[in-house]
């Protein structure tokens, strides 16, 4: 499985310099290199920010092979920087560039808000089961639908029936998708209260 993940600050990497392999903490490493080392990148976000980025391939203890570490930084020198990340990735290091090491991470943020809108609307760690197969089949249910709302927010299909506002946030799409359902509820049961009132009957209740 391919990655891209931090890393502390103290972790010793090898570095190969004249022939010679040295083991050096990350921190200490980037503390030793020249400005020329670090490429400036801009990064397009919500809010546009700008880092200085070098990449280079070490050895790293228990871990076989060689792989690729990057440092980012917020200022063109260490000595000036008041945020510094330490990255490392398996991936080709024909790919590892600044730009794909900062572009990729920076994404991450995506996963995080997905988590937090299954979690809090759609009930992802709201199972009451055990199995593993039941437990697949609910986070499948829940992918579905976290997919099915966004679609209906990105491509407009929710704003062009169910809202006259913008729907510029996943709650917002969903209460758009609710309110869909409940007016096709609404008009189901004004033709079939016999049967709602027999499925209430069912669990003991009255619906009367």
């Amino acid at each position: 499985m391919k990655y891209l993940g931090g890393i502390a600050k103290n972790r010793k990497v090898s570095v190969e310099k004249e022939e010679v392999t040295t083991p050096i903490r990350i921190d200490e490493l980037a503390k030793s290199l020249p400005k020329e080392a670090f490429t400036e990148i801009n990064l397009v976000l919500d809010k546009p920010k700008k880092v200085w980025v070098t990449t280079f391939e070490v050895e790293i203890s228990r871990l076989k092979g060689i792989r690729s570490v990057a440092i980012v930084m917020n200022a063109s020198s260490f000595d000036e920087a008041t945020d510094v990340d330490y990255f490392i990735t398996n991936v080709d290091s024909n790919k590892v560039t600044p730009q794909w090491v900062v572009e990729t991470y920076s994404q991450r943020n995506w996963v995080e808000v997905f988590y937090r809108e299954a979690k809090g609307w759609l009930g992802l760690k709201e199972y009451q089961v055990r199995h593993k197969r039941s437990l697949l089949r609910h986070f499948i249910l829940v992918f579905c639908a976290y997919t099915f709302i966004l679609w209906h927010k990105l491509t407009g299909g929710l704003r062009r029936r169910w809202g006259n506002k913008p729907l510029n946030s996943f709650p917002e799409a969903l209460e758009a998708f609710r309110t869909a359902i409940s007016y096709r509820f609404h008009n189901w049961l004004k033709n079939n209260a016999n049967v709602f009132a027999r499925y209430k009957a069912s669990f003991g209740y009255i619906w009367a």
